[in-house]
Order: C-alpha cells, then structure tokens, then sequence
C-alpha cells in the first residue's frame, strides 16, 4: 500500500492477548512511518474489539483467516504455542510476509517446511524470538567483539516465569502448562537465541527435568476457580555446549519465584559481561579486561523497561522493504528447535545428545561496521 509520503505496509495481528497488548502494540508509535495497523483477531470479540479501539486498528475479527483475506502485507502471528505453525503455514499460502512469536513451529520438521514455503512463495520470514537482537545483547556483541572478555569457556543462563497462578494475568493460562508448551519451549527459548547468536550453535545438550505440580487452580481472571492441568516437565536443567567449545547451564522453570542473577553471563578469560535477557532497563555489568572493576553500562532502548520485542518487527519491515535476508532466520529458530527437541531426549535417556543442524549468523555487530564503512 502507498500513501503520498511513501510506501506503508499493512500489518494483520493475530492473537492479541496479554504479549500483544504489554509488549507489541504500545510501541507501534515507532512504526508510523513505515507501516499501519490494518486489522486484529482474537478468539473473542470483546477482546477483538477493545483492542482495535484502543490501538487504531481499521477492523477486527474473531477469525483470523479474515486476517489474512485484509488488504494487509504482513501478519504477526502472536497466538499461543500450539497454533503457531497453522496459522503461519495459511500466512504464507496467501502472500503474506510473517512474524511468528517463539516457537516458530512444533518441530524441526515442521520449521523446516515453513522456511521452504517461505522461500517458493517469495515471503520473508521473520522467527521469533527477536532476543538476539534486543539492544543488551547487541550490546554484549559489542563488549566481546573489543576482545573485552578474551575466550568465553563458559556461560551460565536462568529464566523462570515466577510461580503459577501468575498475579494479574488475564488470559488463558493452559496452553502455557500444556504437553506442547511448558517453560523449555516457552521460556528457554530466550537464553538459546541469544547464546547461540552469540558463541555459534549448540553442539550437545544433557537434561534434567521434572514436573513439581499436577495442576494449580487461578484465583483471579477469567479462569479464577478453575484447575489448570500442567501436563509438561514445568522445571529443567540444560548442560549446553556450543561449537566455539564453550560451556553452560541453562535454566528454565515454572516453578521459582525469581533469581537474584541476571539472566546471562558470558565468562570469559579476561572479563566478564552480565545482562538481563528480558528487562531493557537493566543495565550490562561488565568486568572488562582492562579494568580490576565491575561497572554498569546502560542499555540505550526506546522502551522504559521489559522486552523490546518489536525489533523484531522493525527487523521485518525493513527486510521486506530493502530485500534483505533476515538475521531472525527460520533456519536459526529451526536449530533452536532441534536443541530443545535434544534436550527433551536427553532427560528421558540420561544420556547427551548431539545437535547436528547449523545456521547462518550474520553478527548485527559487523552489519553495523559494514554499513558504517560503505
């Protein structure tokens, strides 16, 4: 679509619950000038409705192939785990340039499809999560490309999600605790973007896991009274080893409140760098090589605090706008798969497990330099 200033793309949002209405949409401001909110689904109309009001969407629906039949160039496909690669597949069946929140598919298998028809239907596919390029682990790109860390051996990364029922969430919780959820594909996600964007692939991975609880029951929201089943391992431990020899512990669980640790570090022989995977008001804690002191380096973001998700959408629009490949390749997200597919398999065996599938990773440090010099 075209106005007189220029070319602005339509964007179709489908599921807009809590990740859309916290973390998306509040920061579609900075989108103006590129692309405009067409159209919104939900399941329900209420929400559907409340959420184009409340951010200037031209129509809404509760079913989302009406999304797609919009004069809308791009889909962000923000709905739940399970539907993640339905919905996409249909996306790019009928033209359209896609965002798909984490996990971008059940399987490998099933990624490795949708890259596939990506590519014969000429649509750009952008795979979330966009972690690896939020501004703190640019940043930390930044700090070990200045050989500030010398060689990082080891790596240590926890995210938990705090202990269900969640305070103040208002939507539905059972996909999050259902067999094809739980915090390894909802949450560890995060930590394997961002370590393998920045120290390679994954290599090998053994795993612990167990579930602490059958079920919890919400004492608020629309799902308050009722008992939510958890049906997936809510509590794991990965030992991860990457391709540049360096190794981690990765935890993700649905069952501690909260670590007093940043989400990330990178050891290296010369320094150190700690940083929040999902706070951007979070400043970088670097022990640097030439320095006997920690400091604290803060994140420059156009958000006040949490995740900067949209990245990822901006990364979107301007590889459809300028032709480019995406840095939030399917093939990277499909390799993410492949580890957490491991892992699972690594906790039923007791045994480590290989990753044999690889990615191409264009470092957004050396496109900085790069277009810096040209």
């Amino acid at each position: 679509m075209v106005d007189g200033t220029g070319p602005v793309l339509g964007i179709g949002v489908i599921g807009v619950g809590d990740v859309a209405q916290r973390d998306y949409l509040p920061e579609f401001g900075r989108l103006r000038e590129k692309a405009r909110l067409v159209a919104v689904s939900s399941r329900t109309q209420h929400r559907a409705r409340s959420v184009a009001e409340e951010f200037g969407a031209d129509r809404w629906t509760t079913d989302w192939r009406e999304v797609l039949a919009a004069d809308v160039d791009l889909i962000l496909n923000l709905t739940p785990i399970g539907a993640h690669g339905e919905i996409t597949r249909a996306a790019l069946e009928a033209g359209k340039h896609v965002y798909s929140e984490k996990p971008l598919a059940a399987t490998p298998a099933q990624g490795q499809e949708l890259a596939e028809l990506a590519e014969k239907q000429g649509c750009t596919l952008v795979a979330g999560p966009s972690v690896a390029l939020f501004p703190q682990v640019v940043d930390a790109a930044r700090v070990m490309a200045a050989g500030q860390l010398g060689r990082v051996h080891s790596f240590r990364s926890q995210v938990y999600a705090g202990v269900p029922p969640w305070a103040g969430y208002d939507g539905d919780p059972h996909p999050f605790f259902a067999a094809d959820g739980g915090p390894l594909r909802d949450m560890g996600v995060y930590p394997l973007h961002a370590l393998t964007a920045l120290l390679g692939p994954v290599v090998s991975v053994s795993a612990m896991s167990r579930r602490t609880r059958t079920s919890f029951t919400p004492n608020e929201g629309p799902f308050a009274g009722v008992s939510i089943p958890v049906e997936a391992d809510d509590d794991w431990a990965l030992l991860v080893r990457t391709r540049s020899g360096a190794t981690g512990v990765v935890q993700v669980n649905f069952c501690a409140r909260e670590a007093a640790a940043p989400e990330l570090e990178l050891q290296g022989e010369l320094g150190t760098v700690a940083l929040s995977l999902l706070d951007v008001a979070q400043p970088l804690r670097v022990l640097a090589a030439d320095s006997a002191e920690w400091c604290e380096v803060p994140v420059r973001s156009p958000r006040d605090g949490g995740p900067d998700h949209l990245v990822g959408v901006e990364h979107l629009i301007e590889c459809v706008m300028k032709d480019r490949v995406p840095l939030l390749s399917a093939e990277h997200a499909i390799h993410v798969l492949d580890v957490l597919d491991a892992a699972q398999s690594a906790s039923r065996s007791g045994r480590t497990v290989e990753v044999t599938s690889d990615f191409d990773w264009n470092n957004p440090v050396d496109k900085e330099d790069k277009e810096g010099r040209s």
